[in-house]
């Protein structure tokens, strides 16, 4: 095999949209070769071209710190890749020689090298957005993805980032701060019975800036017993209550001052602004309700509410938003109030969902209808003129984290936590859809 020089300065290579290497200085066509490849054929250098399917991915140019194996040492590489077209141009610049990081074959592994391999097999990188460059085979798949879906996604789209005992969470104190870390606690996203540990150190540019996080995960034994849910049982997502306590801090302080400006207690103000305070402290009173709705347990008092009437201040919440979309909120008011049995902030917390997906989903110009009916159980039904939801998504889509449609947002959590909210109240929420024909949500609720 061959070796490449010590460094041989600033090495220029190209890759096609197909991954291919179609062009390389002598360095870089001499580390192809030692691969077992060459040039015209894929790149065979995995951590150049994971680099460079992300920079073709995102359609920036990406740098990162890499490691290519020789005949005889490992490589410490500068990789910058910039999408030229419907190429990749490399720029590959360092090439620091050091020693082979441990044996690549050996029939009888020692346990140091075992320690090493299981290390290698949990390594990650992200970008200074926390979003991913590199996954090894083996953690995407524990997650059920692959490396090329993987890269460029959110980091805590793979799991849920959990605060230490006095509220801290050490990956978001080193982001901010530009250090390593250590000891960050998570929960896989797709078995929260899945409790795994991070650690990660500082990457930065050849420049000296800032470039993200590489680092390990460790999975750790699942700290309690797995009890079978029941069929009728509804997943719960509690929020830390640290985390609780300092959300609701701030925002107590915000719904308190624009009450303030509300009243004019510093004197007279523009009756605009006024209604932008009223607006603000809207809508800080439903955030909190979804807070509490996260940390506490089901509703369990309920009074006599008007639904019509919460309705409209749900509507309210929203009507900034289908205006910027120029998308009509159409009510068909009911001639005599609804009364039901229900707790108002948790009812305008489901609206708010059920409508704000409804604005999302529909196209400008479109409209929303929210139509009612009364009976033992009174309803509110939200329809929309979306892309509509196919059958076999219409179940899912109301387990936490799921989110369908060909470009899904947000968390997956709205409708998951609008139901159990619903149900917690006696009533429930229905989907009526088919492809192409829109969106019809039901919420029902006890008569009073």
């Amino acid at each position: 095999m061959a070796s490449a020089p010590s460094d041989p300065g600033q090495v220029l290579g190209r890759v096609d949209r197909a991954g291919r290497l179609i062009s390389a200085d002598p360095a870089l066509a001499d580390l192809q070769l030692a691969a077992g490849s060459r040039v015209g054929a894929t790149l065979a250098l995995p951590q150049i071209a994971a680099v460079a399917r992300f920079a073709a991915k995102l359609g920036i140019p990406v740098s990162r710190a890499v490691i290519a194996a020789g005949a005889d040492h490992d490589l410490d590489l500068w990789v910058r890749a910039e999408p030229a077209g419907d190429n990749v141009d490399l720029i590959i610049e360092g090439w620091v020689r050091r020693p082979i990081a441990g044996p690549r074959l050996a029939p009888i592994f020692s346990a140091e090298a075992e320690v090493e391999a299981d290390e290698a097999a949990d390594e990650w990188a992200a970008d200074a957005e926390l979003r991913l460059t590199s996954l090894s085979p083996d953690l995407a798949r524990r997650f059920g993805t692959d490396n090329e879906s993987a890269i460029g996604q959110p980091l805590t789209r793979l799991f849920q980032l959990v605060a230490d005992e006095i509220g801290d969470m050490p990956l978001i104190a080193a982001l901010a701060a530009r250090r390593d870390f250590s000891g960050q606690r998570a929960v896989a996203r797709m078995d929260d019975l899945a409790k795994l540990t991070l650690s990660g150190q500082v990457l930065t540019t050849e420049a000296g800036d800032f470039a993200g996080f590489s680092g390990h995960l460790v999975f750790e034994a699942a700290p309690r017993e797995v009890v079978p849910m029941s069929k009728a049982a509804e997943p719960v997502l509690v929020l830390d209550h640290s985390l609780d306590d300092a959300l609701r801090t701030p925002l107590d302080r915000i719904i308190d001052c624009a009450d303030k400006i509300v009243e004019r207690a510093d004197g007279p103000l523009r009756s605009d602004y006024a209604a932008y305070a009223s607006d603000i402290a809207a809508a800080g009173r439903h955030l909190l309700s979804v807070i509490r709705s996260m940390g506490e347990s089901p509703i369990v008092q309920h009074d006599q509410i008007d639904l019509a009437a919460v309705t409209q201040e749900a509507v309210g919440l929203l009507q900034t938003a289908a205006s910027d979309r120029r998308i009509a909120i159409v009510i068909d008011v009911p001639a005599a109030r609804m009364m039901i049995r229900a707790e108002a902030r948790g009812v305008i917390q489901i609206l708010v969902n059920l409508i704000g997906n409804a604005v999302r989903h529909s196209p400008d110009g479109g409209r929303v209808w929210l139509s009612f009916a009364a009976g033992a159980q009174s309803s509110v039904t939200v329809a929309d003129q979306g892309a509509g939801v196919a059958l076999e998504d219409q179940k899912r889509i109301f387990e936490r984290f799921e989110r369908v449609g060909e470009k899904p947002d947000g968390t997956g959590l709205g409708l998951a936590i609008a139901r159990r909210l619903a149900r917690s109240m006696g009533g429930d929420i229905t989907l009526d859809s088919s492809p192409g024909e829109g969106a019809r949500f039901t919420l029902s609720l006890p008569s009073a």
